[in-house]
Parts: C-alpha cells; structure tokens; sequence
C-alpha cells in the first residue's frame, strides 16, 4: 500500500515590494514541504486570495496599511495564520502586530532557514517572535533590576494553576492547546489568563512572556541567548 504523502504547507504572500515577493518565492517554492497558493502587491488582492484559497500560513511584509489587512483577512479567514516580516526593531511595532492578530513575527535580515522555521512553528500552532529583540529586551530589564524585585507582591497572587497556564502560554500555546494539556476548558484557559493579567497589571500575552522570562515565572528558551 503506498504511504500517504505528507500535506504541505499552504503560504500566501503580501507584500508590496516585488524584490521581497521573488525572494519569497524562491526561498519557499524550492522547499519540498511548502506551496505558494498566492501572491499579493495590495490589500485587497491579498483578501480576496485568501478568501479563495484558505492559505495555512500568510506572510505579510509589515508596512503601513498591514495592521489592519490582518484584523480583516483574520475575520474572514480565521484558521490561517499570519507571520510577520519587519524590517523595524521597535519593540512597540511587533507588539502591535501581535495584538493585532500576528501568530509570528521575523525580521527580514534574518536568515532563510529562520524564516522556515517560523514558517512551520506557525503552522503548527505555536507562536513565533524574533529572539534577538526579545532577547535584548531582557538584558535591558536584568540590568535595570533592584536586589529586592518589586513585583514579588504581585507575584504571590498568583496560583499553581496560573503558574502551569504561563509556562504553557510562554512556550506559545493558545487556549485551546492549554486547555487540552491541563484537561480543562478552553473558556476555563480564557478566565485563568485574564486573572494572571490583571494581577499582574499587564494588558497581553506578549508583556506576559517578557515579565515572565524576567521574574522567573518560566523559563526563556535557551536559543534566545545563542
């Protein structure tokens, strides 16, 4: 009996620069698990071949209208997953991609087999941020650190449960992936991550993953610090 062949991943491109768009393509396009469905310039080209062709994964070049081309192929075509391509090392700009919906983030300098490694994380669900920025950020909040840490009120209040959902949220699980591992609900997950937000005084999941690498809460991945 023949063995099935392995699904490959279905990426849709948008970006404005056709020099970026023939790089992308060439870099996917030679992988042997990856198939381009679709190239876009715009935002409404890029909608409607989402819309068509269900795209797993969508790389999209972070530029000014980008934001909000993702809230909109999000609401239309909630199961494919948008990873970020940005030439900008503001903190505050990948943070607004991720609150807007981006399951990833790369920057372009990076290198290619970077890219396909978010490309796959993404696709099978995790979340995928540039280690270097986070990296720094965490260097910069370690010098800034007092002997005593000021948080470890905050800290206390939250409970082992809690503490088990951060550590799966700061390994890039969604809710429905944490409610799966801990054998609860997913609106369960929703209630426990609000708390932890507001006994922590933080508005997203991404300030979650810094304050905990940071305080101990979890573990940073070893590879942000090679």
């Amino acid at each position: 009996m023949a063995k099935p062949t392995k699904r490959k991943i279905r990426v849709l491109i948008v970006a404005n620069d056709v020099l970026a768009i023939l790089g992308l393509r060439m870099l996917i396009g030679n992988n042997p698990e990856m198939l381009i469905v679709g190239e876009a310039q715009n935002r409404l080209d890029g909608l409607k071949i989402a819309a068509r062709e269900h795209p797993d994964v969508i790389l999209l070049d972070l530029d000014r209208g980008a934001l909000n081309f993702m809230r909109e192929v999000l609401n239309g075509v909630n199961e494919s997953r948008v990873l970020v391509l940005s030439d900008s090392r503001d903190l505050e700009d990948h943070r607004r991609a991720v609150r807007a919906g981006a399951a990833g983030l790369v920057l372009k300098h990076d290198a290619e087999d970077t890219l396909v490694k978010a490309i796959e994380k993404v696709y099978a669900g995790q979340v995928w941020l540039d280690q270097s920025l986070t990296a720094s950020v965490l260097a910069e909040m370690s010098r800034a650190t007092p002997a005593q840490d000021p948080e470890a009120d905050k800290i206390t209040m939250i409970t082992q449960r809690e503490r088990e959902i951060i550590t799966l949220i700061c390994e890039g699980l969604k809710n429905n992936r944490i409610g799966d591992r801990l054998f609860i609900s997913e609106a369960t997950v929703r209630n426990h991550v609000t708390s932890i937000l507001s006994k922590l005084h933080l508005t997203d999941r991404f300030e979650l993953a810094i304050y905990s690498f940071h305080h101990g809460l979890a573990e940073p991945p070893h590879h942000l610090f090679k």
